[in-house]
């Protein structure tokens, strides 16, 4: 049991990285609105407190906790960053982070479907499913209005 919630808990830690990583640069290329930098920066804020908690986690259960982004999130960024050079950088940004949210909340349900887990790991996941949920809503809002 305790190696299903390991790599859970760093499947979703890798993802959460790249997730940290898409809002920092989202908050680069955004425009001069104070509020919505704010917002992105508060997001990637949050994004690195449950990297930290399930890294924690995953040391305590006796494990090597992930520090680096996943593959898929590393070609994600790549192609986000190629596509900002035919766009504008605030609507690719919007666009990368709905597509990473998504992928964010995939990636977590796909892991909650585990009945091997622990009650308390599963909290922690549907913790940072919902945050990505909540992001999804954010970016959608956003691409609606711009």
């Amino acid at each position: 049991m305790t190696n299903q919630n390991i790599d859970a808990l760093n499947d979703v830690t890798k993802t959460l990285i790249d997730s940290c990583k898409g809002y920092e640069k989202a908050c680069e290329v955004s425009d001069d609105s104070y509020a919505l930098r704010a917002e992105f920066q508060r997001r990637a804020n949050e994004r690195k407190g449950f990297i930290i908690e399930f890294q924690n986690k995953v040391r305590e259960l006796g494990g090597e906790p992930a520090t680096s982004g996943g593959t898929a999130g590393a070609v994600h960024r790549v192609l986000t960053d190629f596509s900002t050079l035919f766009r504008d950088d605030e609507k690719a940004a919007i666009s990368a982070i709905d597509d990473g949210e998504e992928y964010l909340a995939d990636e977590i349900e796909s892991k909650l479907e585990r009945e091997e887990l622990t009650a308390e790991v599963r909290s922690m996941l549907q913790k940072a499913h919902t945050s990505a949920k909540q992001g999804e809503c954010f970016a959608d809002r956003l691409e609606e209005t711009g």
